[in-house]
């Protein structure tokens, strides 16, 4: 049986076709787990912003039991109250994620950071506040934040880790389009390190 012309053609269109919606919905299917992974960067970012909100709402109470106990010490609290001040302004949607937004957020972070280590170590010169249950406890809290803000800050940069390299491999790099690579979380030596805590 002889196959017309017609017929070979239409069998070769459908083919074309049929090849042309398997790369069609084979792309759809990458970019359709581009689009998982950046939402997974996304709410990961969302918990390192949580976990840094838990620090800054410390704060207050910190600052509050302190300055019952240390009335000589107005210049660490305010640098304190100054540097939390900036640290909550500074806000990184997560579709803003760059290397240069990320480290501007963590310098922001880094300051209150440091602002802490230097009320904390106030303590040293006033026993009575040492003793104090409330400092003692919100202590305990801030040092525990600080070891949740490293959690988070790790599986952030690992989230980020799994979607670069997902959305720069080849072929899926030729249907990555929209999606840009995202910054990770560096932090420098001081906001690496949770403030000491010493009793």
């Amino acid at each position: 049986m002889k196959l017309t012309k017609g017929i070979i053609a239409i069998i070769v269109v459908v083919a074309i076709i049929g090849i042309g919606l398997i790369f069609f919905l084979w792309g759809k299917s990458l970019q359709n787990n581009m689009i998982t992974k950046e939402e997974a960067v996304s709410s990961q970012w969302a918990q390192v912003q949580n976990a840094y909100q838990r620090r800054a709402d410390l704060v207050p109470n910190l600052v509050a039991t302190v300055k019952g106990y240390a009335t000589h010490e107005q210049e660490t609290l305010q640098a304190v109250v100054d540097a939390r001040a900036k640290a909550t302004q500074m806000n990184v949607n997560a579709d803003q994620l760059t290397e240069e937004n990320i480290k501007k957020y963590q310098e922001a972070q880094g300051q209150l950071g440091a602002a802490l280590g230097r009320l904390l170590m106030v303590q040293e010169n006033y026993p009575d506040l040492k003793a104090n249950t409330n400092f003692l406890a919100l202590q305990d809290e801030l040092t525990g934040t600080e070891n949740r803000i490293s959690t988070e800050r790790n599986k952030f940069n690992e989230r980020v880790r799994d979607y670069n390299t997902y959305i720069r491999k080849f072929p899926n790099s030729f249907f990555a389009g929209d999606f840009d690579k995202k910054g990770y979380f560096e932090a420098d030596a001081s906001a690496q390190s949770a403030p000491k805590v010493e009793f």
